[in-house]
């Protein structure tokens, strides 16, 4: 279930149902038929128990799958580490890198200290 694509309808305020696209990132610990998910529409970690993707064969085995990577990358982990994010408005925010997703490296959990939410970036190195 670690990596693969997930779409699950969540009703609005108004009524209407939207369609969310998003990724199982990894399985919570000791909860195991609960997952992390973060969506297209919302960098927000989310948890939630998948027993209706499984018994509808979406996604598979609860099994992790190997990180992807090519032969012979080294792949640093930031967990640990503190962040600054720099906002529209030219503040900025402070955080730390409190988790690294097994099945895709450069996803990365954040916790900002202004926050109660755990936020999920794609962290791509640049030069």
């Amino acid at each position: 279930m670690i990596g693969k694509a997930v779409e699950h309808m969540f009703e609005t305020e108004e009524g209407p149902k939207e369609e969310w696209r998003g990724m199982v990132l990894a399985r919570a610990p000791i909860m195991t038929t609960w997952f992390y998910i973060t969506y297209e529409k919302d960098p927000v970690l989310y948890m939630y128990q998948l027993l209706d993707d499984y018994k509808e064969g979406i996604c598979g085995s609860y099994d992790t799958v190997p990180a992807e990577r090519e032969p012979g990358e080294v792949v640093d982990s930031l967990v640990g580490k503190q962040v600054e994010y720099a906002k529209e408005d030219g503040g900025k925010r402070s955080g730390m890198v409190i988790h690294q997703v097994e099945a895709k490296p450069s996803v990365y959990f954040i916790k900002f200290d202004d926050d109660f939410h755990i936020y999920v970036y794609d962290l791509v190195k640049t030069s």
